[in-house]
């Protein structure tokens, strides 16, 4: 079957969603779907909209993979307990993070329904890129994210955010997923506008 045609500029989720719904599978029966970009801009809100969109598709959050020592190492774990099942058509049964608690507090389950998304800084790193059936990126600038992120999360994480932005400074600079999204995510007010990503140039 061939791929369906990209949704057009500037339509929203649902039209997203109807074209995500047409592509191969690319990790056993699923089709993966990452929504990356830098902390703070909008990741979770607008997968949540598009899981919507989606009918409800489940959304694996990598806030509940990382880890205040694993920021971005925790793509073994990933490929085990989420990959590994999913591409064999099984639901994934993965370890959930509590930040506050600092551990590992709950397990949690994500099945092998027709589209995943996975939303988080990284989701379209090397190696999830081959899983994946589309990546999309938020397109903010770091420093709009990030200036976000700590007005939202208050003075109280300032150091936090300051170790957070050096990770992600290092891990963008080694291995960016911008390059390889096939739309950018641009937020006008409540709405947003899709643009073709730098990978339908290639």
């Amino acid at each position: 079957m061939s791929a369906p045609d990209p949704p057009a500029p500037g339509t929203a989720p649902a039209a997203l969603a109807r074209e995500l719904r047409g592509l191969e599978p690319s990790c056993g029966p699923v089709r993966l779907v990452a929504v990356d970009g830098h902390a703070g801009s909008g990741k979770t809100t607008f997968a949540g909209r598009l899981a919507a969109a989606l009918g409800g598709a489940p959304v694996l959050r990598l806030d509940d993979i990382a880890t205040h020592r694993e920021f971005f190492g925790w793509t073994a774990r990933l490929r085990r307990q989420v990959l590994d099942p999913l591409a064999a058509g099984r639901p994934a049964v993965y370890d959930a993070y509590d930040w506050d608690a600092r551990a590992f507090t709950a397990r949690r389950t994500l099945p092998p329904a027709p589209v995943v998304l996975v939303e988080g800084v990284g989701a379209g790193r090397r190696e999830l890129r081959p899983h994946l059936a589309r990546l999309l990126w938020m397109e903010v600038p770091a420093a709009a994210a990030w200036a976000r992120g700590r007005e939202r999360d208050g003075p109280g994480l300032a150091g936090f955010w300051d170790d957070w932005e050096r990770a992600e400074r290092a891990h963008f600079s080694a291995d960016p997923s911008r390059p390889y999204a096939g739309l950018l995510v641009v937020r006008q007010g409540d709405a947003y506008r899709l643009v073709p990503g730098p990978a339908t140039a290639r």
